[in-house]
């Protein structure tokens, strides 16, 4: 069975060391905002194709840190990890951004979140400081794999708050 999605990404490359992509979420902005920042709803989110997250800790404040690491089937770890440079909650997340699988490549992550009739609007940029950085990102599935997580999940909270108040 296929599942529908209410949105679909909109991947855009407005410069050579920008990849700009553009999501809808039929979920209040506070919900969607939380999901992103908070250990306990990421960990239900992040790793793409449902491998074991391992390692899950957000520190949402500026000069805070994240970092997670999720486990492919053939066993090998996945880590990503950097530190809150902006956080406006709800609408704004800015951290720099790294993969211990590419070592010297390093980018800034930038998050912003529109809320307009039910639903949010997430404008997520990676910035990478140089084409080096840059050209090891030539694949978006795990990335748009990410947010199709994240809409699940999301639906499954909003189900689950309407089953619970019903």
């Amino acid at each position: 069975m296929t599942s529908t999605r209410h949105g679909s990404a909109v991947i855009e490359f407005p410069s050579d060391l920008e990849i700009l992509i553009t999501r809808e979420f039929h979920a209040p902005i506070q919900l969607v905002f939380d999901v992103l920042t908070k250990a306990e709803h990421a960990r239900n989110t992040i790793a793409p194709f449902g491998e074991e997250v391992t390692e899950c800790s957000f520190d949402t404040r500026v000069g805070g840190n994240y970092h997670y690491t999720f486990v492919t089937g053939d066993g090998r770890a996945m880590t990503f990890y950097g530190t809150f440079l902006e956080v406006k909650p709800p609408t704004r997340i800015v951290d720099t951004w790294q993969y211990d699988g590419w070592p010297d490549v390093k980018a800034v992550e930038t998050v912003d979140l529109h809320e307009a009739n039910g639903v949010t609007t997430l404008t997520w940029r990676l910035a990478f400081s140089d084409q080096a950085g840059r050209d090891h990102m030539n694949k978006f599935d795990g990335i748009e794999a990410n947010f199709d997580n994240i809409e699940d999940y999301l639906r499954s909270l909003l189900e689950e708050k309407e089953t619970v108040s019903a």
